[in-house]
């Protein structure tokens, strides 16, 4: 297993943690993790490609060691941290850019809000969310009006190992020992509640409780849309072929190949035997795609 070195980046505001792996003199590879993840769990892709990389894997704020602001979080957020990220550790010429889910999701906007900026990019199951109606913003208000008054809380599960156990239970391509793995990175020790809504103490997801808070502000599918039709970079598409999400888009006619559309140069691959969280069920597969692309 490769050993990674962290780093801190202080911006006004908030702190982040910058995971590191590889030799500084190497290309620079980013890898951007998705919602309720960690830059950790980008290890088991990391030990298997073969080149030498600068990587740099951060965690978002609220995720992680990455500073917790305790308040509700805002999606443009996190292309500000992107962008200061950047900013520091490559100023000079285009980047290389992969993303898992919401890391992925942010990876293509920020493509085609800074086109310059980026030379290749890897989208990993990051397509965007379900496309929503005006007529649902009454209820999306009334909800997070609702939030502020009883803030969102973690589950919590008595020890590692049984954290272990519903990371095994939600994705069968997960092999326990990476499930073991990760129960020491997506986890941490503090307080939550259990199924019967009682306070305890004892291992809970590591992350900001509230980014499960549901914004005020409905997605709104064409502002993405004309955002990606801004990209110029060559873009890879990767899905798991057993992903929820692939049978979310089957659930829209036409959905994926609109959104696909958008992209000046796009190439679509399929990773069998994975589900969403891809880079944990078939990380060689998927380091070899990264590899292949950036070559």
């Amino acid at each position: 297993m490769r050993r990674s070195r962290s780093e801190f980046l202080d911006l006004p505001g908030i702190c982040l943690h910058l995971r590191r792996w590889g030799k500084p003199n190497a290309p620079t590879l980013f890898l951007l993790h998705g919602w309720m993840d960690v830059s950790a769990s980008w290890q088991f892709a990391v030990d298997e490609l073969s080149r030498d990389w600068n990587i740099v894997a951060p965690d978002w704020r609220g995720f992680g060691p990455s500073q917790w602001l305790k308040r509700p979080y805002f999606f443009a957020e996190h292309l500000g941290d992107l962008e200061a990220i950047v900013d520091h550790v490559a100023p000079a010429g285009p980047v290389r850019l992969v993303g898992h889910s919401m890391g992925g999701i942010l990876a293509a906007l920020y493509a085609g809000i800074r086109p310059e900026r980026v030379e290749r990019l890897v989208s990993c199951e990051g397509f965007g969310i379900a496309p929503t109606a005006p007529d649902m913003a009454p209820q999306r208000y009334r909800q997070w009006l609702d939030q502020l008054r009883a803030p969102p809380r973690m589950h919590v599960y008595p020890d590692r190992a049984a954290f272990a156990r519903r990371l095994l239970k939600s994705d069968p391509y997960l092999p326990p020992a990476r499930a073991d793995f990760l129960s020491r990175h997506l986890a941490r020790v503090g307080s939550g509640t259990t199924r019967a809504g009682e306070q305890r103490h004892g291992v809970i997801w590591n992350g900001d409780p509230w980014h499960k808070a549901m914004s005020p502000y409905l997605f709104r599918l064409e502002e993405s849309m004309a955002v990606w039709r801004q990209v110029r970079c060559p873009v890879l598409w990767v899905a798991g072929r057993q992903s929820w999400i692939v049978r979310d888009y089957a659930s829209r006619p036409g959905d994926w190949e609109a959104r696909r559309a958008c992209f000046a140069e796009l190439r679509e691959e399929w990773i069998e035997e994975a589900d969403h969280m891809l880079h944990h069920d078939q990380p060689a597969a998927l380091a070899g795609l990264i590899e292949e692309w950036f070559a």
